[in-house]
């Protein structure tokens, strides 16, 4: 027999909730609050959150002296083209582990989840070293594929997930019409979760959004994404943190806005098959 909650219950959680929120969310409002301060009032002691002169000169002279556009599609094509490839490699991967299991199935996956414990500096020299000798260095291609791999194991760990909650019995029935492995896959399998891929494809463009290690070592110019952006604030002289705090803002302001407006589809995707 299921408790009743109180209304006292209910306001502590409330609560809870929304300081947890609250706290979350806090280093991202004091970044865009900076970003519209002088140098001289982001750096004061005490610092002022509300009550201060607010100016636009730092986003200013962001666009003056990067070219934004460039880095913001680079990580465009970057993040969307990493996440659908990996979709590519990992829907038949998981379709395979939740459908035709064997008895190493758990083995698999858990090794492919213990390649993300690797620390990404081991394979940094031979990584940096094959795509300077490919021709590969500095461009897109060599981030998308990079990208891919990092985050593959994730993308099939989650779809098999959502996969072993779509009953058998509904892929068996489309084998007895005739349904070949690839239509199997796409037009069975596929429509039936949606939810999972949605909130797979979500998670992974913001992964690989702020994916700060590789972009940084890989690139230098052509193909540098918002994290090199962001980086470049980081100067020898010292740094400047309204103008880097407009860059941050700038450069976090797509996924952020990206992320509020798909919540509802990321939190029904990563609940899939919770509840039967």
């Amino acid at each position: 027999m299921a408790r009743a909650v109180t209304n006292q219950r209910k306001l502590v959680v409330t609560v809870i909730a929304w300081s947890i929120g609250i706290a979350i969310f806090f280093p991202i409002l004091w970044t865009f609050l900076t970003s519209f301060k002088t140098e001289a009032e982001a750096i004061a002691s005490p610092p002022s959150f509300l009550f201060f002169e607010w100016t636009t000169e730092n986003y200013t002279e962001v666009q003056s002296r990067s070219n934004y556009p460039l880095h913001f599609m680079n990580s465009v094509i970057i993040s969307l083209g990493s996440t659908v490839l990996g979709l590519l490699i990992a829907i038949p991967a998981a379709w395979s582990m939740a459908f035709v299991p064997g008895k190493r199935t758990k083995d698999v996956l858990m090794w492919m989840l213990s390649t993300k414990m690797l620390p990404p500096v081991g394979v940094l020299i031979p990584i940096y070293l094959i795509f300077r000798d490919t021709g590969l260095l500095d461009t897109r291609t060599a981030l998308v594929i990079v990208l891919t791999l990092i985050n593959l194991p994730i993308i099939v760990w989650m779809l098999y997930t959502y996969f072993k909650e779509i009953p058998g019995e509904i892929l068996e029935a489309a084998r007895m019409d005739g349904a070949t492995l690839w239509s199997e896959v796409i037009y069975v399998l596929t429509p039936m979760a949606v939810p999972g891929i949605a909130s797979t494809l979500l998670l992974n463009v913001i992964l690989a959004w702020n994916e700060a290690f590789w972009t940084l070592n890989l690139t230098a110019a052509k193909a540098a994404p918002l994290t090199a952006f962001i980086a470049s604030y980081s100067s020898p002289e010292g740094l400047f943190y309204a103008k880097l705090s407009a860059a941050s803002t700038m450069a976090i302001a797509p996924i952020v806005i990206l992320g509020w407006f798909s919540q509802k589809q990321l939190v029904r995707g990563l609940t899939f098959g919770a509840v039967k």
